[in-house]
């Protein structure tokens, strides 16, 4: 991906798949605010995603090609999936979102992917199966 380094992976545990092999991880306030922007479609193709924590929605302001939105919880659960999220639109804002993983489109549907299904995040050297570490840490925000 042009803006973003890669970070780390989503596994979806219900359905044996992975959602992103090449994820970034927006956790700062200017890395959440600039999102995908500049990004084309084939700097965002599949196995690239885009984990935005803590977020309750989002938009495609200003981006050129549709995006597949999963709404987790704190658990990592799948809570709601916004599909082919096209371009200069706003995607329903979930209160009880406590992240969202941004995929490129059709990722949801290839993988099976549905409300419900757990994900597994994985960063660096640490795997996050849920936002609150054994360690009462919770990820930078």
């Amino acid at each position: 991906m042009a803006f973003f380094s890669s970070q780390g992976q989503a596994f979806n545990q219900t359905r044996q798949a992975y959602l992103a092999t090449s994820m970034a991880v927006a956790d700062t306030y200017w890395t959440r605010l600039r999102g995908l922007l500049g990004l084309r479609s084939r700097d965002f193709r599949n196995g690239s995603g885009l984990w935005i924590v803590p977020c309750h929605g989002v938009h495609t302001l200003g981006m050129g090609f549709a995006i597949d939105v999963l709404y987790l919880d704190c658990a990592l659960t799948v809570i709601h999936i916004q599909r082919g999220l096209k371009p200069w639109r706003f995607a329903p804002v979930r209160a009880k979102a406590t992240s969202v993983l941004e995929l490129p489109c059709r990722t949801a549907d290839d993988t099976g992917t549905v409300v419900g299904d757990k994900i597994e995040i994985k960063i660096a050297e640490r795997t996050t199966e849920t936002q609150t570490e054994k360690d009462g840490k919770v990820p930078p925000s």
